[in-house]
């Protein structure tokens, strides 16, 4: 004999018995008082025998219908717990992380390390954006937060995490690798390594437009740090760089020396103006807590 019984059917069933009246117990379950009594004549035919006999009260169980009470309310409740479980066990969401370049700087896993303690069921995305987006994937909201390098576009806030000094990065056997510190009025003749245009104000920033008055010499173009700092080791140019990108980045056939002269850059965490959803407000705070801690 087939044993098809739905939960819907098992759920009708308690609560009928709850309540020995089927006007109530339709109420109750917000259907009418006629499918509930066909739902059950359904469910005792599968079954093959009958869960109430009728008084003049309303209905009773029978001897079956009372045995059979306390397994369809231990499978109710199972099914209950295991709906949640399985709720509890879905990630909330994923936050989604841009960078134009590696974090480093004991921030990025000290910060996740928080995120996650404090937003349980929160998965992390962490993409690599070029600088043709110097906003980092937040302009067009494919990024919840970026790590971004200042200045930054219209619209965006931000919260400093790092000031470093910029220096130069240069092929190793460059005339001024002798130098301990080279003065950037040493550079202002050189190819640079430049972002791409679309990078507007933080193209300018990395060129030092900010302190020199004639047009740089542009070497090449490049949208990622690998592009960048593989230009260099190509002997195509040199590139100003914060002094921990220097490290993060090192590799042979490079040389990084600090250059006189120049305003420090600034690494700061960005987000959407007006974007306070709890999860990004978490990471922030995050990193503050690492941040202040250091």
């Amino acid at each position: 004999m087939a044993m098809d019984v739905h939960l819907r059917e098992l759920r009708y069933f308690v609560a009928v018995a709850d309540e020995l009246n089927v006007t109530r117990a339709a109420e109750r379950l917000f259907v009418s008082q006629p499918a509930l009594s066909k739902q059950l004549r359904v469910l005792e035919r599968q079954l093959g025998f009958r869960l109430f006999d009728r008084v003049p009260s309303g209905v009773v169980l029978t001897r079956q219908g009372a045995a059979l009470l306390p397994a369809a309310r231990d499978l109710l409740e199972r099914w209950g717990a295991g709906v949640e479980r399985a709720r509890a066990a879905a990630p909330a969401g994923t936050l989604v992380i841009g960078m134009q370049t590696a974090v480093g700087r004991g921030l990025q896993q000290e910060a996740l390390r928080r995120f996650r303690t404090a937003m349980p069921g929160w998965e992390v995305s962490l993409r690599l954006v070029g600088w043709d987006d110097p906003s980092g994937g937040l302009a067009d909201g494919s990024s919840d937060v970026a790590f971004i390098w200042l200045p930054v576009p219209a619209g965006l806030r931000t919260y400093v995490l790092a000031r470093e000094e910029r220096g130069v990065a240069m092929p190793a056997d460059h005339r001024l690798a002798g130098l301990a510190e080279i003065p950037f009025a040493e550079l202002r003749d050189e190819p640079f390594i430049a972002l791409p245009p679309a990078a507007g104000a933080l193209r300018d920033f990395w060129l030092g437009l900010d302190v020199r008055e004639d047009e740089p010499v542009i070497g090449v173009t490049a949208n990622t740090a690998e592009e960048v700092f593989e230009a260099v080791t190509s002997g195509l140019g040199v590139v100003l760089v914060a002094e921990g990108n220097a490290r993060l980045y090192d590799r042979p056939g490079m040389t990084y020396r600090p250059v006189k002269g120049l305003p420090p850059g600034e690494l700061a965490i960005a987000w959407r103006e007006g974007n306070a959803t709890p999860q990004v407000l978490a990471f922030i705070d995050a990193l503050r807590q690492v941040t202040t801690k250091v």
